[in-house]
């Protein structure tokens, strides 16, 4: 057992930690399980409380441009109220439940350079030290791989994937940040848009899937793209290759319609269709715009999504994108 990190704000001869995850995928809205392990130091520590956090890292704009931050969307208190005696070894297991919304990191085994983890916090003696952080894993819903495998059987190729800081209108958005999936257009669409970004809202009764048409110079006013909004549900099982193809033609219709008649944003923002599979169009409270995003490749295969890396150098990328985050969060609080 490796015991990452001193817990700083105690001194040397203080506890150390090690919160160590289950292995497996866990899915938004599943239960997170693992072990916080600790050990004591040279003297008895009253152990006040263990919380873990939830950290994400995400695109943020600022007035010279974009940039990156870490956001905490969710906590909770998993052990505490003993002593840990000198040099004790005890292991606290724990099982918490992810937030609907949370991130996607991976699809098929592949990462999409999402990164989020886990902050383990211990109050001792009235000492508050945020000890350790473990990168988290979270495989999709199986609603969400079936929309994205029809997009990729349907032609369409992935191209990567971000988190924006900021709420999208009109939604039932929960956490302070939302997901896009950025995908390039297959040949039929390729004229019209040159990528569709994809976001789910997933909540205990189903998910609202909202699609974005990039925006090209000059086409739409206000600088604002089109957006289109889907609702589903966790069991649903339609045709999900013509359901997918049907939301590409809204969205594509949609744009060209704001495209033609004047200002994005004017007249009924949810004018369309009701019904469980309805739509609406809807905008942004804030101005967006998405960054370039690092994640890796996603081409159609012929049973569904091949997920596949560049040349290496994605992966190398994500994997330094990922290092830096837990060293550098580190390194901030030693």
């Amino acid at each position: 057992m490796v015991f990452k990190r001193l817990l700083g704000s105690l001194g040397v001869g203080g506890p150390t930690v090690d919160t160590v995850l289950d292995p497996a995928p866990v899915r938004p809205g599943g239960t997170l399980s693992g072990q916080v392990h600790l050990r004591g130091g040279n003297a008895d520590f009253d152990i006040e409380y263990i919380t873990l956090e939830l950290v994400a890292r995400v695109e943020v704009e600022h007035d010279d441009g974009e940039g990156e931050g870490v956001v905490a969307f969710d906590r909770f208190t998993v052990g505490g109220g003993f002593r840990l005696a000198e040099g004790e070894e005890r292991s606290v297991p724990f099982g918490v439940t992810l937030p609907w919304e949370t991130p996607i990191t991976e699809l098929h085994g592949q990462p999409l350079g999402i990164v989020l983890g886990v902050r383990t916090e211990l109050s001792v003696a009235g000492a508050k030290d945020k000890g350790d952080l473990d990168p988290l894993t979270v495989g999709p819903l199986p609603v969400q791989e079936a929309i994205l495998e029809a997009f990729g059987r349907l032609g369409f190729g992935f191209g990567s994937a971000d988190l924006e800081y900021g709420h999208i209108g009109g939604t039932g958005q929960q956490l302070p940040f939302y997901q896009e999936i950025e995908i390039t257009p297959s040949p039929q669409y390729a004229h019209q848009v040159n990528e569709i970004e994809v976001t789910f809202l997933a909540h205990p009764g189903g998910m609202e899937v909202v699609l974005e048409a990039d925006k090209r110079g000059g086409f739409l006013s206000g600088g604002h793209d089109a957006l289109t909004r889907f609702t589903v549900g966790h069991h649903d099982s339609p045709d999900w290759n013509a359901e997918v193809e049907g939301w590409v033609r809204q969205l594509v219709e949609h744009r060209a319609s704001y495209g033609t008649h004047g200002a994005y944003g004017h007249g009924d923002p949810y004018a369309g269709h009701g019904g469980h599979h309805g739509h609406g169009d809807h905008h942004h409270d804030d101005h967006h715009r998405s960054g370039p995003g690092m994640g890796t490749v996603v081409a159609a295969g012929a049973a569904g999504l091949a997920v596949g890396v560049v040349g290496g150098m994605v992966a190398a990328e994500v994997v330094d994108e990922v290092g830096d985050f837990f060293e550098g969060d580190e390194e901030d609080e030693g």
